[in-house]
């Protein structure tokens, strides 16, 4: 990798890094849905391992993002994320099925999301 690609790739390390995080903040909030007979404690301190895991991808992600990103920016890539990564998660972890209704849903999202990055929010 030459050095002139380096400026280039920076600005997409944060949303590689969030996209990962949610992988594992997803796992951490639904995953345990698919063991309803393991015990809550249990369930609660594996949560805890996996959330700490997304904790270390989430923190540097955002750290690094704010420097090409606003806040609203960076919470917006993690939302659209979330919900890619929450419709995935659904279907092929759960075995559950997106419907229309889910769809109209995530399109509303995603059009917030581009009136947001369509609006300047960074001065300089």
């Amino acid at each position: 990798m030459t050095t002139t690609a380096l400026p280039f790739l920076l600005p997409l390390l944060p949303i590689v890094l969030l996209a990962v995080s949610n992988v594992f903040m997803t796992f951490a909030w639904y995953g345990h849905l698919k063991f309803p007979t393991a015990p809550i404690l249990i369930v609660i301190f594996a949560s805890w391992g996996i959330a700490l895991v997304e904790y270390f991808l989430a923190v540097p992600a955002n750290r690094l993002g704010h420097k090409y990103y606003s806040l609203a920016e960076l919470k917006t890539i993690q939302e659209v994320l979330t919900l890619l990564v929450f419709a995935g998660f659904s279907v092929l972890y759960m075995g559950e099925k997106l419907t229309l209704q889910h769809g109209a849903g995530f399109a509303l999202i995603l059009g917030g999301a581009y009136l947001i990055f369509t609006v300047p929010t960074k001065a300089g």
